[in-house]
């Protein structure tokens, strides 16, 4: 049995009654200090500390602490860390019954989004002397234990490992593809080939009318085999992960030139379109094939969930910083389980769509530096939002990237 080591403070708290008062003030003062430089080395700490009852009261917190669950000054006391986690309550209790003074008691994640979205790590400890005692005493004492709670933000940890992740699947996914459609062009090469050799063989024929049914029939074939090949470049081009090229962009321009060349479809449809764009929106960096894809992306979506009768409606504002476009249709909608799919790849609701439609959406808008959101309420209709970096801010950033990474500052 190892002993314990007494501190000359036990020593003067075991003769406590017979200080006279001023051995007495010096004690005072000396816990005041020795409690000042406590919580001077807990404030300094990265990681949260909490101390909370057995019932889940938040009885002290460090200033990390209160930062990342947004704790102010008369919370404690009052507040409980159930508030945040209902079910470790619960959880406390079946690892209690067990009386296993194991460390930790829990570890778990959670995610808050007050004052600001974190993921958290909790580690949660019992205060060993306590619990020993509450295990000698029975379950009336084990009542007053206290627990400390460690919580370390792992928000950037977590998130780069799932952006790593992800990154990692849809460059597979690509390639592949990429790959695919690139084997399909040999054999439409071969067919465009041999169709041409025919073509020429009709030319010499005597035009009767068999010969015309079978030119006819050729021509058919050679226009599918240049469809297919306009196809497989259009998706090559898409999936193919290049850099943007930057340049000056107005969105109304583009947004215009799009539904242009959608407009025999959007009219076949009987789709209305409703454009609000203010002509001054700021100018943005972006390269110009490529946000033509996540229009047209996006407009043939909308298209797609809607029937004869619906409507297309765009939105534009701006702030100081960026530059946000709404497009909202009134087609079938997403359900709420099927939403956090849309981004992922091969995902879609289509009978003959490919499901790389919208995560080409994202990776392009990644590159460009914004964002792309989805709202959606079936039977309703779907809104895409999308922010763009406005061109004099983005150049900023650009101009201070490598000052940031090789500077002397």
């Amino acid at each position: 049995m190892v002993a314990k080591k007494i501190s000359s403070l036990d020593k003067v708290l075991g003769r406590l009654e017979s200080l006279d008062s001023v051995n007495l003030t010096n004690l005072v003062q000396r816990l005041a200090r020795e409690r000042k430089l406590l919580e001077t080395v807990f404030n300094t700490l990265r990681e949260g500390i909490l101390v909370i009852d057995r019932t889940g009261v938040i009885e002290y917190a460090n200033e990390a602490a209160s930062r990342m669950i947004g704790l102010k000054d008369d919370d404690l006391g009052e507040v409980t860390l159930w508030k945040l986690v209902p079910d470790l309550a619960k959880s406390i209790e079946t690892n209690l019954e067990e009386l296993r003074p194991r460390l930790p008691l829990l570890l778990r994640e959670i995610e808050i989004n007050y004052p600001e979205k974190r993921i958290l790590r909790l580690y949660i400890v019992p205060f060993k002397e306590e619990f020993d005692e509450g295990v000698r005493a029975g379950d009336d004492e084990r009542e007053t234990g206290h627990f400390a709670v460690i919580l370390h933000d792992i928000t950037a940890e977590k998130l780069s490992t799932d952006e790593m992740i992800e990154n990692e699947k849809i460059s597979s996914i690509l390639l592949l593809a990429g790959g695919v459609a690139h084997e399909l062009g040999n054999p439409l090469n071969t067919l465009n080939i041999h169709l041409q050799l025919i073509q020429r063989q009709l030319r010499k024929m005597e035009p009767t009318e068999e010969a015309d049914r079978i030119r006819e029939s050729v021509e058919i074939c050679s226009g599918e085999v240049g469809r297919l090949d306009g196809i497989i470049n259009h998706f090559l081009k898409a999936v193919r992960p290049s850099p943007p090229d930057f340049q000056d962009i107005r969105l109304l321009d583009l947004i215009e030139e799009v539904l242009r060349t959608q407009a025999d479809e959007l009219a076949d449809r009987d789709i209305r379109v409703d454009v609000e764009l203010n002509r001054d929106l700021p100018v943005i960096l972006g390269d110009r094939n490529q946000l033509k894809q996540v229009f047209f992306n996006i407009f043939k979506n909308a298209m797609d969930a809607m029937d004869a009768g619906g409507q297309l409606r765009v939105r534009a504002w701006s702030d100081e910083h960026s530059v946000f476009l709404q497009i909202a249709d009134t087609g079938s909608g997403i359900s709420r389980d099927d939403l956090s799919k849309v981004f992922q790849p091969y995902y879609t609701t289509k009978k003959r769509g490919h499901g790389l439609g919208m995560m080409i959406v994202q990776r392009i808008m990644r590159d460009h530096g914004g964002h792309v959101g989805i709202e959606s309420k079936e039977g309703v209709g779907t809104a895409i939002f999308l922010q763009f970096t406005q061109k004099h801010r983005r150049a900023r950033l650009l101009k201070s990237g490598p000052d940031r990474t090789g500077g002397d500052g």
